[in-house]
């Protein structure tokens, strides 16, 4: 029998105080140790670009400072690694990180509310091409759940050599990989870790905000989750998805909302958002948020499915509904090959038909 593999560790700051002022320059593979996500480098680079420069962003405790490099919104320093790649008058950007404050909207989010277009890069990856906040032309993708975002400076590139650049991104070091995809989602994130406030940020083709101040979400220990979940009357895995993670969000006196992440043995993931009817934040029936998407209303088992998504063979799919022991329920998908509309609806049919809500006195009861 095989060992298990061991979770990923890495290295972290002690206090904010200590970040540095600039990100210093370091290569993807010495990054690694100090990144809580996969680190990719690029194999190859467009024609006529020749320079490649690494910067990297570490991790420290919550905490407000003048660091070039961190965020305005918020009081987190997580940790990130910034790639400029420049030749021959035109310059692009790379940021790779783990987006962890909520579930990534649209699985694109750099991309909120224009119109983008997914393209294969292979291994069931998809990256997606549009326009981000600052109107630059850019792309992103979540390859083995880190999250890459690419946002053109400088000249033009076409489609073809944007989509390339991703093909070519390879692990800086790939034995970290599945150290990476075996350790749970809430060990990785540094919301689930630290008492960072709650950043209010769109999830998904429909609305759903979390909104501070304050810090929220409690997270269950990795070893009582499959208690936890049976506790609930929540399935432990659906399709190829199994779950890594849980918790539970509330005003500080109530639960409001339970999540369950399911992740794949490739990084998809899957976010179960579920709340007694009408007791939680889930505005059911849900209402667009603003984001290009198909919508559609279907039935599930004589009740209706509220469908959204980008694409329906990549997906990014978003679907609500309601369960008939009073609970409303949500589920979000990562894009890919595999998670396009039909596959997603199959697994919504397969957790709801998994669901005992009504008949156990859980979190939410």
């Amino acid at each position: 029998m095989s060992s298990p593999v061991p979770h990923w560790s890495w290295h972290v700051l002690d206090s904010a105080a200590e970040l540095d002022p600039v990100p210093p320059a370091i290569t993807e593979e010495l990054a690694q140790d100090w990144c809580n996500f996969v680190v990719w480098r690029p194999s190859k680079l467009p024609d006529g670009c020749d320079t490649s420069t690494g910067t990297i962003r570490r991790e420290a405790p919550p905490g407000r400072v003048d660091a070039k490099g961190r965020s305005p919104w918020s009081d987190a320093n997580p940790s990130g690694y910034r790639t400029e790649i420049s030749g021959g008058g035109r310059r692009l950007r790379l940021k790779q990180f783990l987006y962890d404050w909520a579930f990534p909207a649209a699985d694109h989010p750099c991309l909120w509310g224009s119109e983008t277009r997914p393209h294969e890069i292979g291994g069931g990856r998809v990256v997606w091409l549009g326009t981000d906040y600052l109107s630059h032309r850019a792309a992103s993708a979540r390859m083995a759940r880190t999250t890459v975002e690419l946002s053109v400076l400088e000249g033009e590139f076409t489609d073809d050599e944007l989509v390339a650049l991703f093909a070519a991104l390879r692990p800086a070091v790939p034995e970290a990989v599945a150290r990476v995809l075996a350790t749970p989602f809430a060990e990785l994130s540094y919301w689930a870790r630290r008492p960072a406030e709650t950043v209010s940020v769109p999830t998904g083709v429909f609305s759903f905000h979390r909104h501070g101040p304050g810090h929220e979400g409690d997270w269950v220990a990795p070893g009582e989750l499959t208690a936890f979940l049976a506790g609930q009357g929540v399935p432990v895995s659906v399709g190829g998805y199994r779950a890594d993670s849980a918790a539970t969000f509330g005003d500080g006196a109530a639960v409001r909302e339970l999540d369950v992440v399911y992740a794949s043995a490739s990084g998809g993931e899957l976010r179960l958002t579920a709340q007694r009817t009408g007791g939680g934040r889930l505005a059911f029936p849900p209402q667009r948020d603003k984001q290009p998407a198909t919508e559609e209303l279907l039935e599930l088992g004589g009740r209706p499915l509220h469908l959204g998504y980008r694409d329906a063979g990549a997906g990014a799919c978003d679907a609500w509904w309601q369960h008939p022991d009073g609970y409303e329920l949500r589920l979000l998908g990562s894009s890919g090959t595999d998670l396009g509309r039909d596959a997603f609806i199959g697994l919504v049919t397969e957790l709801d038909a998994g669901l005992r809500l009504g008949g156990r006195a859980g979190t939410l009861g």
